[in-house]
């Protein structure tokens, strides 16, 4: 009677051990979890600022460059779609779908907005125009704050990752809920490496 009590007991300590281990990969899952997806959110606030400016500069352009309305347009078409992709992606931070075409739109969007800093070099007035200056360097200046908050993003992401794919948490993850990884956010960084560079002096 005593050694069926002992190993009662002895089961009892194991099963409360493997709780509180399962709880504890859990709450770590958790954790690592709400960390990217709080730095998808400061990605989503340096967007969010970009696409406010992007009217502006194309309107101080169209005055300026009636005859590129094609590209203006464009620039317009490619903000929108990228618009649509971050709410995609701020419904779902990690999903690989919303990631892959946030990070689609973003490059569409940074190729037109090139190819308008690139025409705007041939209208001078235009370049000595304060208020397309400003909007420049306060684009650019996001830009910079977008590639950090990405940065930051992706390294909370790989770190998630590395712990749900490791020894136990990977036996675990899926029935937690955590059952797949979380997307890095990549641009097309041959087509946008660097802010746009532009020169209104």
């Amino acid at each position: 009677m005593v050694s069926a009590l002992g190993l009662l007991g002895i089961l009892g300590v194991i099963a409360v051990v493997l709780v509180v281990w399962g709880v504890g990969i859990y709450n770590k899952l958790v954790e690592l979890k709400n960390r990217f997806q709080n730095a998808f959110s400061q990605i989503e606030v340096q967007l969010k600022r970009r696409y406010d400016l992007i009217p502006n500069l194309v309107e101080t352009a169209k005055g300026y460059m009636s005859h590129e309305k094609g590209t203006l347009e464009a620039v317009i078409q490619a903000r929108n779609q990228a618009v649509s992709g971050l709410s995609k992606a701020s419904a779902n931070p990690g999903d690989p779908a919303a990631m892959q075409a946030l990070a689609a739109a973003e490059s569409g969007l940074s190729g037109a907005l090139g190819r308008l800093f690139a025409l705007s070099e041939a209208y001078p007035d235009l370049k000595a125009n304060t208020n397309m200056a400003q909007l420049s360097e306060e684009i650019t200046s996001t830009e910079n704050k977008v590639a950090f908050a990405r940065q930051a993003y992706n390294d909370t992401v790989m770190t998630y990752n590395t712990y749900r794919q490791s020894f136990p948490p990977i036996l675990f993850a899926s029935f937690l809920g955590h059952g797949q990884d979380a997307e890095l956010l990549d641009f097309d960084d041959a087509q946008i490496a660097e802010a746009p560079k532009v020169s209104f002096t």
